[in-house]
């Protein structure tokens, strides 16, 4: 299995809308982070879909190492 691209060291904050979805970059390729723009055609990533339950602020990860994908757990802060 391929490791994806740690983008960031501190995950990104949104304010999302409720019942929208967002498409995660698993890969961290995408140019238009934390969302997927198609980067990872042609690899083993497929992006995360997350609705959001309710219109506030989320932070998705940067690091793409989190367990509870695709929002920050703090593994941002392991391994650096």
């Amino acid at each position: 299995m391929s490791k994806a691209v740690r983008v960031s060291d501190t995950p990104y904050g949104v304010d999302v809308t409720a019942t929208k979805a967002y498409f995660w970059c698993a890969c961290g390729q995408s140019s238009t982070q934390p969302f997927c723009d198609g980067s990872h055609k042609g690899t083993e990533f497929t992006p995360i879909k997350y609705v959001a339950d309710e219109s506030k602020r989320v932070f998705f990860c940067g690091c793409k190492q989190t367990a509870n994908q695709p929002l920050c757990d703090g593994s941002h802060n392991n391994n650096k």
